[in-house]
């Protein structure tokens, strides 16, 4: 089986989900609309699975994949106040 490669420059984007319930969702890919998609359809993270729909509320787009991922394990470290503030900008 041969191996894929993984582009790590390009598009990437780090986003934030706000669930049914009113909680945040934060993520990055390298393909919004499909994630988005995937989450709505129970096949994204397990955390949005029961919480669906889920809508987006806030996204940035990022050329490397390691900025972006930096970029998410940062957000994903906000209390609920400062992910507000980010998203209302």
């Amino acid at each position: 089986m041969k191996k894929r490669k993984f582009n790590r420059s390009g598009k990437f984007f780090v986003y934030i989900l706000e669930c049914k319930n009113g909680a945040y969702y934060t993520g990055s890919t390298n393909n919004l609309e499909k994630r988005i998609s995937l989450h709505n359809d129970g096949k994204g993270a397990k955390y949005t699975r029961d919480r669906r729909p889920v809508k987006l509320v806030w996204c940035k787009e990022y050329k490397y994949f390691k900025l972006a991922f930096l970029e998410e394990k940062r957000i994903k470290k906000f209390t609920r106040l400062q992910k507000e503030e980010l998203v209302n900008g």
